[in-house]
């Protein structure tokens, strides 16, 4: 279960740089034997507090973007429990059914995400302020997007990125530290479907939370110095490995 613990770092510090992290965790659970859609429970529990952490860590980014966020949470918390019951809805067998191709689309989105960043709007860098106007459908995709993230969340935080960077005006690095916030919430309000409703796997949770919250605090801190072609091709070799084991073993 160590391997657990590590690859919870690992997804704490990808979710905080880039995004993706559950490409990590999720395989690695399945590896160990954990079921897939008590794996998907336990580790979106697990990931909340990895989610704070690194939060925390781009507070200074934060800064002036209480009305940005809170605009836009209430689009993610309603996407979480949407995502969340929708999985608890569907059968396992469906489950099992789509989550290669939600793993092979969030594989996709870590590829491209040099080409989206590049036809982003470069940002002026200006401060949020409360009578901020976003367009509506950035509140909708933002929806949309928590609606994938409770549902199964890899690539969460690439696509909020990418809605963000084409609908806010601001630098990419203070929307990364929104994407945080709103990946975060997801994953909590999601949380608290699956621990009223669903069994998960508390050994699996504690480890992945434990070593989510380092995760968050490293991704914050030397996450940005990181070659992201590195992080970018690893998420990729992994979750091309757990698309193969699903193919096989369905």
């Amino acid at each position: 279960m160590f391997t657990v613990f590590l690859a919870g770092i690992a997804a704490g510090t990808i979710n905080t740089v880039v995004g993706s992290g559950t490409l990590i965790t999720f395989p690695t659970l399945l590896a160990v034997g954990v079921p897939p859609v008590t794996a998907n429970v336990s580790n979106n529990i697990g990931l909340v507090p990895g989610s704070l952490s690194g939060a925390i860590g781009y507070r200074r980014e934060l800064a002036g973007q209480r009305g940005r966020i809170l605009r836009l949470a209430a689009a993610s918390l309603l996407g979480g429990v949407a995502g969340a019951l929708l999985l608890l809805a569907s059968p396992a067998s469906a489950f099992r059914t789509v989550v290669p191709a939600l793993i092979a689309l969030g594989c996709l989105l870590v590829l491209l995400q040099p080409t989206i960043s590049r036809r982003l709007p470069a940002g002026s860098g200006s401060r949020a302020c409360d009578v901020e106007r976003l367009p509506a459908w950035v509140w909708v995709l933002v929806l949309l997007a928590g609606v994938y993230g409770g549902y199964f969340g890899a690539a969460q935080g690439v696509l909020l990125m990418a809605i963000l960077g084409i609908g806010v005006r601001d630098s990419l690095q203070r929307l990364n530290g929104a994407k945080n916030i709103l990946a975060g919430l997801v994953n909590a309000v999601a949380s608290v479907v699956f621990i009223v409703v669903a069994d998960g796997d508390w050994l699996v949770v504690a480890l992945i939370a434990g070593g989510s919250v380092i995760g968050g605090q490293v991704g914050a801190r030397y996450g940005r110095k990181l070659p992201s072609f590195a992080l970018r091709g690893f998420i990729v070799v992994v979750g091309a490995a757990a698309v193969i084991g699903f193919l096989v073993t369905s």
